[in-house]
């Protein structure tokens, strides 16, 4: 059996080429070439991850940890593997502090639940911005509820940049956590994170950075940015739906609760009492998503074989080709021009609901995001109850952005 753990990534080559590493773009939808641009919502799988899950199916499918057979040991070489692979990405100072959960929102709930909770009581703060996912928001209105803390927001401009003067105000000695996202799901804003933790911790601030929209486009180096939690999914990084990751500071997971009981989170249990498994092991209950751990390492090697800094200069210049684009066309509003922005577009037609856009779109082949992306504060704040979304990654070209823009222009004309 070939080893589960030697995954050879694809060589590096110019990144157009890199479409043909994703089975699923060969397709063709309405009889027209897939041009996917919702990868903003999730990323196709290259061949290497698809390859890692159906080998570990086929090949050494078993329950990990608790088996002395040769499936068993396999299965948990692969997961502990995989757990090691996600430190070495983030620069994690140990495997310890990696928590494998469903995704992004799985993790921002145990934080809020596992470290906020036993720690807030009435008048206390918690401080996010106006950029948040739902995901950033609803977890710590939940808390708030059940605390009696106070949600604080930052503002931001019209350009959807945080005015990170406005949130320093809002940090004070009430302020006991700050969650905010590294890369804007709505508008591509990359926010100045490392910037953000430092006036935290002049304050003395604990910071969670929700990633789930970083990871796939730049470099993240958890202790370069001093934060506390860092929280990303795998789906957003050419891996499996199911599997994310909370990073936290190891002596942070020793001091927190376990928010689920069952399995493989205990060391000893009686009807008396129960001693918890070391971390990062006394935050996964039960059966975990192996494959999925196995698949997010795949992707992790393929998204490193290219390079994150070379995947982060090409996307920028299909984000200007694009933005350029867009801007010859007569009634669309681009929503969200930060000046240091992800490849997202988020725009609206004059006269025209997003949803009628992205099935008009369909029709030519262009998959994009039409809504409110999960994130209505957004769009309440720019006076619009949803945007058309076009997102890019590594795999997509400047034909497909041609492709996108032309075709848009023809569902204007007949609109219009």
């Amino acid at each position: 059996m070939s080893s589960p753990l030697t995954a050879t990534p694809p060589p590096a080559a110019d990144l157009p080429a890199r479409r043909n590493d994703f089975p699923i773009l060969q397709r063709q939808v309405h009889g027209r070439r897939l041009v996917y641009l919702d990868n903003a919502a999730t990323t196709q799988k290259p061949q290497t991850v698809i390859e890692a899950l159906d080998r570990y199916y086929r090949e050494y499918n078993a329950n990990i940890h608790r088996g002395v057979h040769t499936l068993s040991e396999e299965a948990t070489e692969a997961y502990e593997g995989a757990r090691a692979t996600v430190a070495r990405f983030i620069n994690a100072s140990s495997e310890r502090e990696i928590v494998f959960v469903r995704g992004t929102t799985e993790a921002i709930n145990l934080v809020a639940q596992s470290f906020g909770r036993p720690r807030l009581a009435a008048g206390d703060e918690i401080l996010i911005t106006h950029l948040e996912h739902h995901s950033n928001i609803v977890p710590w209105q939940l808390l708030c509820e059940q605390t009696g803390a106070v949600l604080k927001v930052a503002p931001i401009n019209e350009r959807g940049e945080v005015e990170i003067g406005a949130l320093e105000r809002l940090l004070s000695p009430r302020t006991k956590l700050l969650s905010v996202a590294h890369v804007s799901n709505a508008l591509g804003t990359i926010n100045p994170v490392a910037e953000i933790t430092a006036l935290a911790r002049r304050h003395g601030v604990p910071v969670l950075l929700d990633g789930a929209q970083a990871v796939a486009h730049l470099p993240v180096d958890v202790q370069a940015l001093d934060c506390d939690f860092y929280a990303f999914s795998g789906h957003k990084i050419f891996g499996p739906t199911g599997i994310g990751v909370l990073w936290a500071r190891e002596a942070l997971l020793e001091e927190m609760p376990p928010w689920q009981g069952g399995g493989d989170m205990i060391r000893t249990v009686s009807f008396d009492q129960t001693e918890y498994n070391h971390v990062p092991h006394k935050f996964e209950a039960g059966t975990p998503h192996i494959a999925g751990a196995i698949g997010l390492a795949a992707a992790i090697d393929y998204v490193q074989g290219i390079g994150l800094e070379a995947i982060g200069a090409y996307e920028h210049g299909l984000l200007e080709h694009a933005t350029a684009r867009m801007q010859e066309l007569e009634g669309v509003r681009l929503i969200g021009t930060a000046r240091h922005k992800a490849a997202v577009l988020s725009f609206t037609v004059e006269g025209a609901h997003p949803n009628d856009i992205g099935l008009l779109l369909d029709q030519h082949g262009v998959a994009v995001r039409s809504g409110h992306h999960c994130a209505m504060p957004v769009m309440e704040f720019f006076g619009v109850s949803g945007t058309a979304r076009a997102s890019m990654a590594l795999y997509n070209t400047r034909e497909d952005v041609d492709i996108f823009v032309d075709s848009l222009a023809k569902v204007l004309e007949l609109l219009r």
